[in-house]
């Protein structure tokens, strides 16, 4: 096992490029990184990387190394899995990564009573806007907001996430609603940057047969959909959010919804992983457990659509 840590180590510190992005990604030290390669050079007898205060680089016979060592790991870590499968017990350490206020807001708790129900999982979350390449930096899964633009990673829908425009009663008494979307040029809008299209909103035609947009103009940015919420119910504006960040405000009254009977199609909220032979046991619960938990209409639309 010491010879195979070693090797699963070199192996990550080329997928990675660095020696600090393999221990991050194996849940080690940088220091710890290097340790193991050397070992493994040393019991080779062989230099593997090339190291220089710049970068790092193979050698001829780290090259044929590295080739020939990375399906062994993949056959390893898949035989691996069968056997865990075969036992019915999920356990090891499992890396997750979410959108931040979607795994802060909705995520966690289910979360929480995963690792409850599972105790010899050992959960590592990572809240991060950034798309994360599961592969290259060693995630076992993702939640993702959106069709997921990897055609090589395997995703199941878990349940539809709306987006919907919103304002507070006060903003809407002094400025009235808008009709119809080309009216949000008259209207201050509030922007998450996070959108893809931060400044193209997307709505159904009255008709709901084809997709338009509307350019808004906006003095206030934000990367985040909660801030955007925080602007609205202050009364500054119109803002783009995801239903799931503006059910509670949407129940107390303290913001509504704006041309709700232009809203765009809902987007997919998906679990995503990467394929394997044999599925690991402990992705596979998670996946269930999230299935189960989001089935249905979420509940973060209930008590006020």
């Amino acid at each position: 096992m010491d010879r195979l840590e070693c090797d699963r180590m070199f192996a990550a510190v080329i997928d990675t490029g660095s020696f600090a992005a393999a221990a991050k990604r194996l849940g080690t030290s940088t220091g710890q990184a290097s340790k193991l390669v050397s070992r493994l050079e040393k019991e080779l007898g062989v230099q593997l990387i090339m190291r220089t205060t710049r970068a790092l680089g193979l050698s001829e016979v780290g090259r044929a190394y590295y080739e020939r060592i990375k399906g062994i790991i993949e056959e390893f870590d898949a035989l691996d899995a069968s056997v865990r499968n075969a036992s019915g017990a999920p356990s090891g350490r499992l890396r997750i990564t979410a959108p931040v206020t979607f795994g802060t807001t909705q995520l966690a708790p289910v979360l929480i009573s995963f690792a409850a129900a599972f105790p010899d999982i050992q959960l590592d979350v990572s809240f991060s806007d950034r798309l994360i390449n599961l592969v290259d930096e060693g995630f076992d899964a993702a939640i993702r907001i959106g069709q997921p633009a990897d055609s090589s990673l395997i995703a199941k829908k878990l349940c539809a996430v709306r987006i919907v425009l919103v304002a507070s009663p006060a903003y809407l008494e002094i400025r009235q609603s808008p009709a119809t979307p080309s009216e949000l040029a008259d209207h201050h809008c509030i922007v998450d940057t996070n959108f893809n299209d931060p400044l193209s909103w997307r709505f159904k035609s009255g008709d709901r047969h084809q997709t338009i947009a509307a350019e808004v103009r906006s003095r206030l940015h934000f990367s985040n959909a909660e801030a955007c919420l925080a602007a609205a119910d202050a009364g500054l504006g119109i803002a783009r959010v995801p239903s799931f960040v503006a059910g509670t405000s949407l129940r107390a009254g303290s913001v509504r919804t704006v041309l709700s009977q232009f809203e765009d199609e809902p987007r997919g909220l998906y679990a995503v992983y990467p394929p394997a032979r044999h599925l690991a046991l402990k992705v596979r619960v998670l996946v269930d457990f999230l299935a189960d938990a989001f089935r249905g209409q979420p509940a973060w639309d209930n008590g006020w659509t």
